[in-house]
């Protein structure tokens, strides 16, 4: 079919979806043009409503159903070969192949010319992205060529309109729908206002993106290789080397798309990411049906065709006439149901799990990487730091971490090293000052977090002598640096300001002791076993509010100084606390911890959580971190250590009668706990400790009991402890104001901790 019918029918079938009616089937079907993905295949100008088949070499059909309102049709999780070809209410298609990994020839990416504005990259299997092209500010294509990066996110990504005048108008809640969304601000803003060009590229089956979306399956993945490719192929690009930048949607792709090893990639700068779907998704092996949920929600509507759906800014452009980005939706009705992608894989199905989580991805990458990211952060998780070995193999990655909520990970300490991780390893030059970044920074911050920043200093490698020198000194900085009591630095109280930090060669870290405290009598938490009891208690998910803010989707209200929290105490019997002796010197804490339960209970399932905080002298308490489990998810796996209880999440088991061990893992701990201070762990139904989490997990109403044992042989909490390390600040005047952690008056739980 010419190209020219099938966009003809493809508005006329848009059309025909916004009106809610569409041609039946007739005797002489348009079998339409089908086309071989990355493991998957898809028709697209065929007859709506006609029976469609795949078939493949053998002539089996692989793949059955009816072709969409919008003439299209999609069958994934294919193995690659020639010969396979769409049969439509009998009428057979042109024969194509199905796709394997390796690369296509590299006329596919010098063949393409991106200028400044909207573009359509297209793929190996002939779909298109928008990419949105942005020079360094004030500059034309006869300027370069320029360093060059590239943001790749499914959010509103490729929209064309400046993302500062798109804030500018939400403040007046009137958002441009024009204007990129907040979260893609460091390709759409920061990037090119700083002397680089930057190229903002929609993921398929989102925005003015072809293709359907498939929440970073293979097509997805080797897209972003493709993209790298075609965008170091133009000849305004210095170098011809690219780097990727991103937070959270755009770092979480980073990962994969480095992993598979575009050549023309030179270093990524993933930040807020998260190491596994499943992590993120079912902390512990419960559901998360806050943050995640409406994440995939979100998804699921930002890809319904456009104009009636999608987007804010693919109606716009439709709208305006852009008929390829009309042209685009064509396939939109293919996106799975994500929810039952949810609702099919309840535990950690390696087929669908492995392939789409960055942790999977990371052995592979080679290129230098700069990773960052947030200790308490409220949308992905902190459990992040998991992916952090998998890089072990690469000597040029340097990871930073913080105390903080998702957005932190921009904060000035960290954004001043990614300045200087782009300058070396994407624009191989010495990290000039930037008076640019040092004052957008400080309005970005204001901006977005409503918080005071210190400055950013973009000057600190400056005077290098020559880039190998400016690199050797990069280099030699720690390869993980844990920056501690954010929010009590030189900017003031919740402020973005870290006033001291740690160097670790690892993680986790060699210097890192594990320290067993054991939970005992009257709630006491001692390094002695002490005589053995049992206690019993009644986990309720109701007993208090689901959360410490009224948030469970996207917000900047977790980002504010001092958020309005609401971290209840324990109610009754629903929890039971354990609290230390007074500390006679400082516990400073980096690494993963892990509460050993010896556990029976009335019921064959019980959802529990474990909360570390620290009680200070004040009276007042300080969140630190927590951890889930799902009792039935409880066995550990070969890799299990004394911090980390590594488990499968399969072949979930109830608990049997008695006692049995149960091991909750605990988000990292980046704190020090003060001389004069208590440790605290509570242990509660899940929920009332989180920003944005909120878990699938069952009523009781008070009626199931669980049961711990305690003292010697019984349950235990084991820290990361930095040996012989003190903390490089005072305690915080006031318990308020570290970012991330919740503040609240010490109660003593029912048994005395």
């Amino acid at each position: 079919m010419p190209p020219r019918r099938r966009l003809i029918i493809a508005l006329i079938a848009l059309a025909l979806a916004a009106s809610g009616t569409a041609p039946a089937a007739h005797a002489a079907p348009d079998t339409g043009t089908g086309h071989g993905s990355v493991t998957a295949a898809y028709v697209q100008g065929a007859t709506p409503g006609a029976r469609v088949e795949l078939l493949d070499a053998t002539e089996r059909i692989v793949g059955r159903g009816s072709i969409d309102q919008l003439g299209s049709f999609l069958v994934r999780d294919l193995r690659p070969g020639e010969g396979y070809r769409f049969r439509v209410d009998g009428q057979r298609g042109n024969s194509f192949p199905v796709l394997d990994t390796a690369a296509p020839p590299q006329s596919q990416y010098d063949e393409q010319r991106l200028q400044p504005g909207m573009n359509y990259l297209r793929m190996r299997d002939g779909i298109t992205l928008a990419a949105f092209v942005r020079l360094p500010f004030g500059k034309t294509l006869a300027d370069g060529p320029f360093p060059t990066v590239i943001e790749y996110s499914g959010y509103q990504t490729a929209a064309p309109n400046p993302l500062v005048l798109g804030a500018a108008t939400g403040l007046l809640k009137a958002r441009d729908p024009l204007a990129p969304a907040n979260g893609v601000v460091l390709g759409a803003e920061l990037a090119p206002d700083i002397g680089f060009a930057s190229v903002s590229v929609q993921m398929r089956g989102s925005g003015c993106s072809g293709g359907a979306y498939d929440l970073f399956d293979y097509p997805t993945v080797y897209d972003g290789y493709d993209t790298v490719e075609t965008v170091a192929a133009q000849p305004w690009v210095a170098g011809h080397k690219v780097g990727l930048v991103g937070i959270s949607y755009s770092g979480i792709s980073q990962i994969a798309v480095a992993g598979t090893e575009p050549p023309s990639l030179a270093a990524i700068a993933p930040m807020s990411l998260t190491d596994d779907l499943h992590s993120t998704g079912f902390p512990g092996g419960i559901f998360n049906t806050g943050f995640a949920d409406t994440w995939l929600t979100e998804r699921q509507s930002d890809a319904a065709p456009g104009p009636s759906g999608g987007q804010p800014y693919v109606r716009q452009l439709i709208q305006r006439g852009d008929q390829a980005c009309a042209a685009n939706q064509s396939l939109r009705l293919q996106t799975p149901s994500l929810r039952q992608l949810v609702a099919d894989n309840p535990d950690r199905n390696p087929e669908v799990f492995d392939h789409r989580s960055p942790a999977w991805w990371a052995p592979k990458v080679r290129v230098p990487v700069l990773l960052a990211g947030p200790l308490q952060d409220e949308q992905v998780g902190p459990q992040w730091t998991r992916i952090i070995d998998k890089f072990d193999a690469n000597p040029d990655v340097w990871v930073r971490m913080i105390n903080g909520a998702h957005f932190d990970s921009l904060g000035p300490q960290i954004l001043s090293q990614w300045w200087e991780f782009l300058n070396i390893f994407v624009a191989d030059r010495v990290p000039p000052p930037s008076p640019a970044l040092e004052a957008l920074s400080t309005v970005m911050y204001a901006a977005i977090t409503n918080s005071p920043a210190i400055r950013v200093d973009s000057a600190r490698l400056s005077n290098a002598p020559s880039v190998p020198a400016a690199k050797a000194a990069f280099a030699d900085q720690p390869r993980v640096e844990v920056f501690y009591d954010n929010g009590a630095g030189a900017a003031g109280v919740g402020g973005l300001a870290s006033p001291w930090s740690l160097g670790l060669e690892g993680w986790p870290s060699t210097r890192i002791a594990p320290t067993t405290w054991h939970l005992g009598d009257g709630g006491s938490l001692t390094v002695d076993s002490g005589r053995s009891e049992s206690l019993a208690f009644r986990p309720d998910p109701a007993a208090r509010p689901a959360g410490t803010l009224d948030v469970v989707g996207p917000s900047d209200l977790p980002w504010r100084p001092t958020p309005p929290y609401n971290w209840a105490p324990l109610p009754g019997q629903s929890g039971a606390g354990f609290t230390s002796p007074v500390l006679e010197h400082d516990v400073v804490t980096a690494g993963p911890a892990s509460l050993d339960l010896q556990l029976a209970s009335t019921a064959p399932v019980t959802d529990l959580q474990a909360t570390v905080s620290e009680v200070r002298p004040d009276g007042q308490e300080t969140y630190v971190a927590t951890g889930y489990l799902r009792s039935s998810y409880r066995a550990v796996d070969a890799n299990a250590t004394a911090l980390q209880p590594f488990r499968s999440y399969l072949d979930p088991t109830d608990l049997p009668p008695g006692f049995s061990e149960a091991r909750i893992s605990i988000d990292p701990l980046v704190h020090a706990f003060r001389a004069g201070s208590r440790i605290r762990v509570t242990l509660t139904a899940p929920g009332g400790d989180r920003t944005s989490w909120r878990f699938d997990t069952p009523a009781t109403d008070g009626l199931v009991i669980d049961t711990i044992l305690l003292g010697s042989g019984g349950s235990s909490l084991v820290l990361p402890v930095i040996t012989s390390a003190a903390a490089g600040a005072p305690l915080p005047p006031v318990c308020a104001g570290l970012r991330g952690e919740p503040c609240r008056t010490y109660e003593p739980a029912f048994n005395g901790g």
